[in-house]
C-alpha cells in the first residue's frame, strides 16, 4: 500500500526492544545465507538477493530489535527480507502474484529449518554423491551449466526423453534420500 507517495508498510515495524549494533556483525554472521536462499527461493535474482540481504540487516539497524531466539529471529528477518523483496517489485512494476504464496513459510521450514538450509544442503550433497555418475553428470549439466536437455541427451549417448527420464529418477531419488536423512537428523535431535 502507498500512502503519501511512500510505501507504508506496516509489517516491517520491528518487535519491541532493541539489537545493539555492536551484535550486528554476529547477526549477520548468523542469517546472511539464510535470508539470501530464503530471497532465492521465494524469486529473486542472485543479484537482488544480495542487494535486499544487504538491505535487511540495514533495515535491522536503523529499527533495532529484541532478539528472543534464533528462530523468531530468523523468521522476523525473513518477513523483512520478503517485504523488501515486495517493495521492490511493486516499484519495478513486476509483481507477480501466486496461488499459494502463503504455503512458502511451511515449505521453507520445513525444508531449510532453523538454521538457513545448512543441513539439507549438507544431506544433499552427501546424497548426491550416492548417484550414479550419469545421473550426477545429467544433473551438473542442468543446474551447474543450465544445458538444455537436448544437449545433455547429446553428453549421454541418450535421447531427449531418455535424458528427461534420467533426470527426474535422479531428483526424486535425492528428494527421498534428503528427507530421510533430515527425518533421521529429527528424530535424534541432533545438528
Amino acid at each position: 500500500m502507498i500512502e503519501n507517495g511512500q510505501d507504508a508498510n506496516p509489517q516491517l515495524s520491528p518487535p519491541v526492544g532493541s539489537l545493539p549494533v555492536k551484535d550486528i556483525t554476529t547477526l549477520i554472521s548468523l542469517h546472511q545465507a539464510m535470508v539470501w536462499r530464503y530471497l532465492r527461493s521465494v524469486g529473486a535474482e542472485a543479484e537482488l538477493a544480495d542487494d535486499l540481504t544487504q538491505e535487511t540487516f540495514l533495515e535491522t539497524i536503523r529499527r533495532p530489535f529484541e532478539q528472543i531466539s534464533d528462530a523468531a529471529t530468523a523468521s522476523y528477518l525473513r518477513r523483512v527480507a520478503h517485504n523488501l523483496l515486495i517493495s521492490r517489485r511493486r516499484r519495478e512494476g513486476r509483481m507477480v502474484v501466486t496461488e499459494h504464496a502463503e504455503h512458502m513459510e511451511t515449505a521453507w521450514t520445513k525444508w531449510a529449518g532453523f538454521d538457513g538450509g545448512d543441513r539439507a544442503l549438507e544431506a544433499l550433497s552427501e546424497c548426491f554423491t550416492q548417484l550414479t555418475e550419469r545421473a550426477k553428470l545429467a544433473l551438473r549439466l542442468r543446474f551447474v551449466q543450465e544445458a538444455s536437455r537436448q544437449a545433455i541427451a547429446d553428453a549421454l549417448g541418450v535421447g531427449e526423453h531418455g535424458a528427461k527420464n534420467l533426470m527426474q529418477r535422479a531428483k526424486n531419488a535425492l528428494k527421498e534420500c534428503v528427507e530421510q536423512k533430515l527425518a533421521q537428523i529429527e528424530s535424534t535431535g541432533s545438528n
